[in-house]
Parts: structure tokens; C-alpha cells; sequence
């Protein structure tokens, strides 16, 4: 299974992702999901990818080559078309797996998060699904999730707004993904993290966390000794 979320705020984007792969018990592995595209001037891209592992290497190879053409990804004047372009390729590789005899009844799909800043546009966030449509963020919901959401989704409903300050963003979705793995084992470490700060076009402020990470060892204590001080502080109910 997969969970990897971004956050868009006022001032910038907040990605992350676990690297777990699962087809079995038997059969775990650890693949990378998180995926950056930039030429540090007018174009910088992040790709977070949930489902079939197959397509999104094949999809993450496409949009690598199309950084090289003259009409490809960087010639995109909005990230909405980027959207669309990233869409349109993921639609086209599940029905060419699918027109395979052999691999029918095999699910190829997967869902993204792509998010950004095209020159002359705010920074923007899309969930796109295995259809090749996809959905924007808005002021009142401010981040996406795919993959294995519904355990990290409270405290981004409960603290993530657009005025969040970015590095209280990131400590949220690494908390979000932290509640996540400790209840379902199909999410796990190693974690990438990218902070992309508005109108930088800068996207080397990323992170790979590895199981051994002593800040991110530490962040899980304060924040499981914090809820139990919260619940010893609560006033008890009359019973």
C-alpha cells in the first residue's frame, strides 16, 4: 500500500510520501514515490504516485524524457495543463497494459498528486485519478491524499490552513504519515519530503528519512507523550 499527501499553503508546497510496495505478505519491497522535475527558472514539478507500480515507473520514465523536448513538460504555460498532459499519458499506459491478453483482469491503475509553480501562476495542487481527470485544492481544502489516507487525514483537518506556516506544514504531514504507520502495517519507512517555497523554483529542499533518523525519531516521541498528557489533562466525564 501507499500514503503520500502535499499541502498547498500561502506560502509554498509541502510533499510527502512513505516507500512501501506491497503485492503479498511475502512480498515487500521499498520503492521510491516521490518524483521532482524542474530547470530552477520557470518550471518546477512534484509527482507523487499511488497504484500500480509498473505504470508509474513507466509514467515517471515518460515525463523524464518529456523534460528533453522541445514541446514537452517545460513548454507547459500552466500547471493545469501539466495536469492534463500528465493525464492523458496515465490513461494512455493503463489501456495499453490492458489490451494485453494476458493482463487482463490486472489492475494498472494508479492516483498522483501533482504539484508546482509554472512561471506567471501561484503554485498549484492537483489529484488526478486513474480516468486521467483530476482535482484542484481549494481555501477550504487545502491538501490531497492518496493511498492509505484515512488515519492521517484528522490532523490535517485540523491544522492545515492556507495561512499555516510551512515548516509547521511539513511537522503536520510527517505526523500525518507517522499515525498512518502506526496502525497499518503497509505503510512504512524510508519517507521523502519536499518544501518547495513560492516562487523560488528551487526543489532541492528535500529529505530522505530513513528509519534510523534521530529528529524524526524524536518528533514521534514528543508527539505521543503530547496526546497523553492531552488526554490525562481532559476534564472526565460525569457517568
Amino acid at each position: 500500500m501507499t500514503y503520500c499527501l502535499a499541502i498547498k499553503l500561502n506560502s509554498g508546497l509541502v510533499f510527502a510520501g512513505d516507500t512501501r510496495t506491497n503485492a503479498g505478505v511475502d512480498r515487500v519491497a521499498s520503492y521510491r514515490k516521490l518524483f521532482s522535475f524542474g530547470n530552477g527558472s520557470t518550471h518546477s514539478i512534484v509527482l507523487l504516485c499511488s497504484g500500480n507500480l509498473a505504470t508509474t515507473q513507466a509514467l515517471v520514465e515518460m515525463l523524464g524524457r518529456s523534460c528533453q523536448q522541445q514541446d514537452g513538460l517545460f513548454s507547459d504555460t500552466s500547471l493545469f495543463d501539466t495536469a492534463r498532459r500528465v493525464g492523458n499519458l496515465l490513461v494512455g499506459l493503463i489501456a495499453e497494459a490492458q489490451s494485453r491478453p494476458a493482463n487482463q483482469g490486472i489492475d494498472f491503475g494508479c492516483n498522483l498528486i501533482l504539484g508546482g509553480q509554472v512561471a506567471n501562476e501561484e503554485p498549484r495542487l492537483f489529484h488526478i485519478y486513474p480516468q486521467g481527470n483530476f482535482i484542484e485544492t481549494s481555501v477550504e481544502t487545502p491538501f490531497v491524499q492518496i493511498g492509505e489516507e484515512k488515519y492521517g487525514k484528522p490532523i490535517l483537518d485540523r491544522i492545515i490552513r492556507p495561512h499555516t506556516p510551512i515548516d509547521r506544514a511539513l511537522m503536520c504531514a510527517l505526523v500525518s504519515i507517522d499515525s498512518t504507520m502506526k496502525s497499518n502495517l503497509t505503510v512504512d519507512m524510508p519517507l521523502d519530503v519536499v518544501v518547495y517555497h513560492r516562487d523560488s523554483f528551487d526543489l532541492s529542499h528535500a529529505r530522505r528519512i530513513e528509519r534510523d533518523d534521530q529528529e524524526f525519531a524524536e518528533m514521534r516521541r514528543y508527539w505521543s507523550d503530547g496526546l497523553r498528557r492531552l488526554i490525562d489533562g481532559i476534564p472526565a466525564l460525569s457517568i
